[in-house]
């Protein structure tokens, strides 16, 4: 072989060696571009959940701090109900003491308090069409006061009457 045609072979197989160098250095430089890319997308994306997360911290910061003054001011508003249910129990001990007509000693919770209303719900027996002997509806509210589970309850009986005759 002609020292020519080795030298041709030596400087092809260079400039192919050269190329391929090249070429892998150029994906490799797109690769990494590709992966700066991406870290920049994350990290945007995590930017964007931390100030979420920092937001939705202060809002809980906020809800927590509201409930805690709500709460201070039932605990307040507990206290003045008990100094006033005081003050009325009081009330109600010198009225049973004053009042001539109480029999012993006054025992808080148990005053007798009653209202009583009561809702004929009868209308004109002649045009209702009601014949003599028939019943009427009478509804009749009452309100007791210290009495069952919530003292305040109004309530409603349902109350059946013969109808006189005439």
């Amino acid at each position: 072989m002609d020292a020519g045609v080795i030298v041709a072979i030596v400087v092809g197989a260079l400039l192919l060696l050269a190329l391929a160098l090249v070429l892998s250095r150029k994906s490799r430089e797109r690769r990494n571009e590709t992966r700066r890319h991406e870290a920049r997308e994350i990290r945007r994306e995590a930017e964007l959940k931390s100030v979420e997360a920092d937001k939705m911290e202060a809002e809980a910061e906020a809800r927590a701090a509201t409930a805690r003054r709500e709460e201070a001011e039932a605990r307040r508003q507990a206290v003045e109900a008990a100094e006033h249910r005081g003050e009325a129990e009081r009330y109600h001990e010198a009225a049973h003491d004053r009042d001539p007509d109480a029999k012993g000693r006054y025992e808080a919770g148990t005053r007798s308090d009653t209202e009583t209303r009561t809702d004929d719900t009868r209308t004109d027996d002649t045009a209702a069409g009601r014949a003599e002997g028939e019943t009427y509806g009478e509804r009749r509210f009452t309100r007791e006061e210290g009495a069952g589970e919530d003292p305040g309850a109004v309530r409603e009986e349902q109350v059946r009457a013969q109808r006189l005759e005439r």
